[in-house]
């Protein structure tokens, strides 16, 4: 299968959406298709902050309870060829808060997000409302993970 067709395989054919998120360690996304065949899925058993799933066979990101730490430990143990520590990537997506979901955009004092951030990327404008600064966002999903409402951060993939 060719890389293109690998592409195809999982993100077009609607086992995986297009706004996927994979860990940060990757050289193309169409390597995934390579984690079908691993059986241990040691990627997922390593890492300690427990944001990675396996969805239709391969390691995706899921920032619902947690972030990301960018720690190496599902590279390390990666045997098949897919996750490699030098290939890591130092953002995963870009983070955007939509006002309309957003408790601090809707007159609520929260900063959640804000005190979550290990980078320190999130400002707050006017009174409290939330921007995240695009230049400085790794996606790790902090934010995600803490937001107590589900749709008021979006992150967004990057990569390819």
């Amino acid at each position: 299968m060719s890389s293109g067709e690998s592409r195809r395989y999982l993100l077009l054919r609607g086992l995986l959406p297009p706004d996927t998120l994979f860990p940060p360690y990757y050289r193309v996304e169409s390597d995934f298709v390579k984690c079908l065949q691993c059986e241990g899925k040691e990627c997922l058993s390593n890492c300690p902050e427990r944001v990675i799933q396996i969805r239709e066979g391969v390691p995706v990101l899921n920032f619902s309870e947690n972030g990301c730490t960018f720690c190496d430990k599902c590279a390390e143990a990666c045997s098949g060829e897919v996750l490699k520590v030098e290939w890591r990537r130092e953002q995963i997506g870009i983070a955007m808060i939509d006002p309309r979901g957003c408790l601090a955009w809707r007159g609520i004092v929260c900063g959640s997000c804000g005190d979550a951030c290990p980078k320190g990327v999130i400002e707050f404008t006017g009174l409290w409302n939330p921007i995240i600064r695009e230049e400085g966002c790794t996606g790790c999903g902090f934010c995600l993970s803490v937001c107590p409402e589900p749709e008021a951060i979006k992150l967004f993939p990057v990569g390819g």
